[in-house]
């Protein structure tokens, strides 16, 4: 499977990339106080199909997955950082909620995920989010063709230190387009090894996740939902990015 994406795939990968944004806006606006999850799921499900397009989480099973997920869009809250699975919890005043949705157009794919608060939050969490949100963008600058994928996780830690908030290190950003998940790895943090050169056509996710505790994470039963492991609240937002010859291009972008 090649990394380098040709000049029709990108014309796909542009088309969904504009498609899962305005589905996530639709997602953002539905999420308040007092909807379930599982609601939410059935939008994002209804919109996607609407458009044409299938939800790439739904029955997708990840590598050294034991069963396939059994929602379309991964909902996760509070203390829970990615992964959370739809069902009957009801949303509440003060919640932080990640949206992370994905879809398949055309049979190629791409991801985005944002966080959104319920109501009123604390300062604190408000400049969480807001932090984890630009960090996003500072690692979307060196997502530039001649550097390698270590580039932009050393700018997100670079970032983020002086705020004091725990990176989650054992997750990070990905290839994507052929598959819900490709390579190359992208880190959140300078790491050794990742020395992937980006290329242009090369098409990445990247997805900071932030905690207000220490970064450490617990991953659950469930097979899926991963938690911080002191319980603080934690925030998370990606984008699909496309490796060009000038500045990378953001294919996820809400109009």
């Amino acid at each position: 499977m090649s990394l380098i994406k040709t000049k029709d795939d990108i014309e796909l990968l542009v088309i969904g990339g504009d498609h899962l944004a305005r589905v996530v806006k639709i997602l953002v606006e539905a999420t308040k106080p007092g909807i379930t999850t599982k609601t939410l799921d059935v939008i994002a499900k209804k919109e996607i199909n609407a458009l044409g397009n299938i939800p790439s989480f739904l029955n997708y099973t990840p590598r050294g997955g034991t069963r396939p997920f059994p929602g379309s869009v991964c909902l996760s809250v509070n203390d829970e950082v990615v992964h959370g699975i739809p069902g009957d919890r009801v949303l509440q005043e003060g919640d932080i909620v990640g949206i992370d949705l994905g879809l398949s157009h055309g049979g190629l794919f791409v991801d985005m995920a944002v966080t959104v608060p319920l109501g009123q939050i604390t300062e604190g969490e408000k400049k969480l989010i807001e932090t984890t949100k630009k960090a996003l963008f500072v690692g979307i600058e060196k997502a530039c063709a001649g550097n390698i994928t270590g580039n932009i996780g050393e700018a997100i830690e670079e970032f983020v230190r002086p705020f004091g908030y725990g990176i989650v290190y054992e997750l990070g950003g990905h290839g994507v387009g052929h598959a819900v998940h490709e390579e190359p790895y992208i880190p959140n943090i300078k790491m050794r090894g990742f020395n992937e050169l980006l290329r242009p056509g090369m098409v990445i996710a990247i997805e900071p996740m932030l905690t207000l505790g220490k970064g450490d994470v617990d991953f659950l039963n469930d097979g899926f939902t991963v938690k911080t492991s002191d319980g603080s609240k934690s925030a998370h937002f990606e984008h699909t990015i496309l490796i060009t010859d000038g500045a990378p291009r953001i294919l996820t972008v809400i109009k």
